[in-house]
């Protein structure tokens, strides 16, 4: 990195990223755009991104705007011109990747789930901590904290306007699974994904419900389901979360297809989830309501400038839910976007995501989420497996170190 002289340019911080599918290309759109919107102390450079094809990577590379294609993640790794390594692989390699990175002096910022396994984000977290002694950071990429409606909803929680937290509600639908000759991409293959709708949108819930209540979960009761078991064999490349089948011949589906949970959390509040693929007519419906004693708030990312606020300390006569339009300057993340009213989407997640690592980087201050955040999900992730296989049976998380 380049030294910052009085009155100079800021330094440079060149990322290299290993994936350029659906999270590649989000990835992207960030590091892209963060320069350009907000005032960093350090200027994001797309020095590289590696995938396995050769003409894959390099239409990616030129479609995204990075400098250089690479055909191997661990020449990407030790480029001079590579300073933060973000990964947007299928989980099976994300431990991999990002010890390797770490353990090239690299920082790390590294997609959700952290992993596929708890023992393997355990050594993801041990690695991160050895190399925060050394000044790197690693950051797991969780972006929907950074959705500005949600990250007020956190202020207010976090100012007592909710006081005691009671009931935690959260779902998160999808329905692009629901045709049963869809094919067999990675996503459904345990050995490649970890788990299913469980880990791809249980995981998001899971860190958002920690992330608003600021506590824990400590204990779950689970149940799963596979509803389609066997798709066809996928014909080509899987593009984001669409691909084709290639004939008669048939896979084994090795995740789940849905996943039903509760929880309690540290203070004994309690806790509800619902994450599946399988919800006919449900595109990308992430909703929550929160209820405290003073009050309660509820979102919806499909309208996701918006959170509802329920002040239970006004007259009753009066309160109820009103509208919050989340697009003040005031509003976290707004004060560098557009005048009030004009609404953020899915895409400026990543770009405050890439502001928010860039930040802690330049400062010395941890990210949030780190990886030991990315750790205490998993092991959520693994308790709920756990009930599950046992038909419900309440089930603790086991406990950080």
């Amino acid at each position: 990195m380049e030294q910052r002289d009085s009155g100079a340019a800021p330094p440079t911080l060149g990322v290299g990223m290993v994936g350029y599918a659906f999270m590649g290309a989000a990835h992207s759109q960030g590091w892209r755009t963060v320069g350009r919107v907000f005032d960093l102390p350090m200027r994001p450079v797309l020095a590289a991104i590696a995938g396995r094809d050769p003409s894959a990577v390099r239409a990616a590379a030129d479609r995204h705007g990075w400098a250089a294609a690479e055909t191997d993640w661990r020449h990407l790794i030790t480029r001079d011109d590579v300073q933060l390594v973000d990964v947007c692989t299928p989980g099976d390699s994300h431990a991999e990747i990002a010890i390797a990175a770490l353990e090239a002096g690299k920082h790390v910022l590294c997609e959700k789930p952290l992993a596929n396994s708890v023992a393997e984000a355990e050594a993801m977290t041990a690695a991160a901590e050895r190399a925060r002694a050394r000044g790197q950071m690693a950051m797991v990429g969780f972006n929907y904290r950074r959705v500005p409606a949600i990250a007020y909803a956190r202020k207010l929680i976090g100012e007592g306007r909710l006081g005691t937290l009671r009931h935690l509600r959260f779902t998160y639908l999808q329905d692009w699974l629901v045709d049963p000759e869809f094919p067999l991409t990675w996503r459904l293959q345990r050995e490649h994904a970890g788990s299913g709708a469980l880990g791809d949108l249980g995981a998001h819930i899971v860190d958002l419900a920690q992330y608003l209540a600021g506590e824990h979960i400590v204990g779950v009761s689970a149940l799963s389901e596979t509803f389609v078991r066997e798709r066809p064999l996928l014909a080509g490349a899987s593009t984001g979360l669409s691909g084709a089948g290639g004939g008669a011949e048939r896979g084994p589906v090795t995740v789940d297809d849905a996943a039903l949970f509760t929880g309690r959390l540290t203070s004994g509040a309690l806790a509800s989830f619902e994450a599946t693929r399988m919800a006919s007519g449900r595109k990308n419906a992430l909703r929550l309501e929160i209820n405290g004693e003073l009050g309660a708030i509820a979102f919806d990312l499909e309208r996701l400038n918006e959170l509802s606020f329920h002040d239970n300390t006004e007259p009753a006569a009066t309160a109820g839910f009103r509208r919050i339009l989340v697009t003040e300057s005031e509003h976290p993340y707004l004060e560098a976007w557009w005048p009030p009213g004009h609404a953020l989407g899915y895409e400026h997640t990543f770009t405050h995501q890439a502001r928010d690592l860039v930040e802690a980087i330049a400062t010395g201050r941890d990210p949030a989420p780190s990886f030991a955040d990315g750790l205490q999900v998993q092991r959520v992730l693994a308790a709920v497996e756990e009930s599950a296989e046992k038909n419900a049976v309440y089930t603790p998380v086991q406990a950080q170190d």
